[in-house]
């Protein structure tokens, strides 16, 4: 899927793009790719106002309009207020990422309330509530693409994350309902659902776990930020403009 520059130049030109969770990681990535590929930038962030403001500095240096909303997606009434406030800004939301989430692991046994809420909220609830906010202007628009990034323990499982789990297959589950829903209307709804993806966590890790992990893969690599965000830009862009309620993993073959 890889493309050079000048093929992705104009891939997401004249669409706006609303991205959660976009500070750090895999969403920081997919607003650096959609940014190159001529999309206006919409995200989210709860974490340094810092590192926000560099970002919407060095996307906006580029050419485009690119705004960061300090909110927490898993509050109902604040995305909405968010999603209204980008619309007034930028006019319009073509894409939406919904790319927000955390993990808090544990066995189950002694897993508290508090974890499993926090994870479900933040994780999924966030699904819910920034969908539901864009999904009336998408509606008068007859266009509009959802990503949701869920993640391939939410295809099998994983001891330890049942929480993480349980948000991550619920997501599918919501992927699947909604492009059911607003197929009709123009709106396509997918999900990723990433592997092994080599990122500023997984370099705490012990290197022996890490390459545990790669021999495991049929690729013998982890991925990286930049795979899931090409998967990102596929579907956004009218090159998947007849591909909704799948889930793509960019996992390296992990679960074939």
């Amino acid at each position: 899927m890889s493309m050079d520059f000048n093929q992705a130049a104009d891939l997401l030109k004249g669409k706006t793009a609303l991205i959660t969770g976009a500070s750090q990681g895999i969403g920081k990535e997919i607003a650096y790719r959609y940014e190159r590929a001529g999309a206006d930038i919409a995200f989210t962030y709860i974490s340094s106002k810092d590192i926000t403001h560099k970002l919407e500095d060095e996307l906006t240096v580029r050419g485009v309009k690119c705004k960061g909303y300090r909110v927490d997606a898993a509050d109902h009434d604040a995305t909405h207020e968010m999603v209204r406030s980008v619309i007034k800004h930028f006019g319009r939301i073509d894409v939406l990422i919904n790319n927000a989430g955390i993990t808090d692991d544990g066995l189950l046994i002694r897993m508290s309330e508090e974890s499993w809420d926090r994870v479900i909220n933040v994780n999924l609830k966030s699904c819910f509530n920034t969908t539901k906010a864009v999904l009336p202007y998408m509606i008068k628009q007859r266009s509009g693409s959802i990503i949701n990034v869920s993640s391939v323990v939410g295809l099998k499982g994983n001891a330890g994350q049942s929480n993480y789990s349980a948000s991550k297959a619920g997501i599918i589950g919501f992927t699947k309902s909604v492009a059911l829903e607003y197929g009709a209307r123009g709106i396509r709804c997918n999900a990723i659902a990433p592997g092994f993806i080599e990122t500023e966590m997984t370099e705490k890790l012990d290197p022996k776990v890490v390459q545990q992990w790669r021999d495991q893969i049929p690729l013998r690599r982890g991925g990286n930020t930049d795979d899931v965000a090409e998967a990102a830009m596929y579907l956004g862009s009218d090159l998947a403009g007849y591909v909704t309620g799948q889930v793509l993993q960019v996992d390296g073959g992990m679960l074939t």
